[in-house]
């Protein structure tokens, strides 16, 4: 662990809670998607067997990402160690997404004040699932499960790491993630060529996600909510998913908020059945958005200070 990636990291997250995602800002995210698109059209066009293709593309986007990320670093070490110290909280920051993920779930909860309509439209920036039929409550469901989701891959695995190997290794995740989101489907078109972007993005973020769980549920003290059945939930639901890793999460804000999140929704048309996760306690309602947000926030928060305390150990 290099002496500069905590204090980089640090300051990232506080740059990150501050500003968020700036709309005038050209994000990285979407110069890795422009690669994906290109790479796909370019691997599709040449033929051959998909599944070798979507080996060649996962490891060209994360090569590809890595290195750049470690040739501006290294541009900037040359101009000495405050431009590179300050480059490094900057990758950081860019590569975190809390305070953007709060802000989109709660415009959902904004949306829906406007009307069913509205908060559908708004859920469809940040779910997957299809959300033209959604009552209130799935919406609502829908938002919180992706604010729990999000919480390991797009939190605490980022930070984790940066933690471990500096913005390169962190902007290496972003890209398996970034493959993942694009080209992960088991539907006809992605089964092959998706495939191996879909491992990996499982692999990175399988320890994180079992970090994530213990302190979400520890962060429900704090937050309000109930601790004793975030624990429970998790212990008894967090192998009730399809993916390896997001029922963590999503199992220990279910138990907090008393909540039932998963079960059967339509994706691209098609029924996916999923099992549910939490116990049907009470209807979901649009406070549990903020409470997800806060859950969020104070795990963010949690696991910072174990890393500052690890860092003060080693040092």
């Amino acid at each position: 662990m290099n002496r500069l990636f905590i204090p980089a990291l640090t300051c990232g997250f506080a740059l990150d809670l501050l500003l968020g995602d700036p709309r005038w800002l050209y994000h990285p995210v979407r110069l890795i998607g422009r690669l994906i698109t290109f790479l796909e059209k370019r691997l599709r066009a040449r033929g051959g067997n998909l599944f070798l293709s979507g080996i060649l593309l996962t490891f060209l986007t994360v090569s590809l990402t890595m290195l750049s990320s470690a040739g501006i670093l290294l541009l900037l070490r040359q101009l000495g160690p405050v431009p590179h110290f300050l480059g490094m909280v900057l990758m950081n920051w860019m590569g975190l997404a809390a305070k953007s993920m709060c802000d989109e779930a709660r415009n959902v909860s904004l949306a829906l004040d406007r009307g069913i309509e509205a908060g559908r439209r708004q859920v469809a920036r940040i779910v997957g699932r299809d959300t033209e039929r959604l009552n209130e409550e799935e919406v609502i469901k829908a938002t919180v499960e992706t604010v729990a989701e999000n919480t390991t891959d797009g939190v605490i695995s980022p930070m984790f790491y940066a933690a471990l190997g500096g913005p390169v290794l962190l902007w290496g995740f972003k890209a398996a993630s970034t493959l993942d989101s694009m080209v992960g489907y088991k539907n006809e078109k992605y089964r092959q060529l998706g495939c191996c972007s879909a491992r990996l993005d499982d692999l990175l973020n399988y320890i994180p996600a079992r970090l994530t769980g213990p302190m979400m549920a520890l962060s429900a003290l704090p937050a309000g909510l109930d601790t004793g059945n975030a624990f429970r939930i998790l212990i008894r639901d967090h192998a009730r998913h399809q993916s390896p890793n997001c029922a963590y999460s999503e199992a220990a804000a279910a138990g907090a908020l008393h909540i039932q999140l998963g079960g059967t929704h339509d994706y691209f048309g098609v029924p996916v059945v999923k099992p549910t996760i939490g116990d049907p306690d009470r209807p979901a309602k649009r406070e549990d958005i903020r409470s997800a947000c806060r859950l969020l926030l104070l795990t963010a928060g949690f696991f910072l200070i174990l890393l500052l305390l690890l860092f003060a150990i080693i040092r």
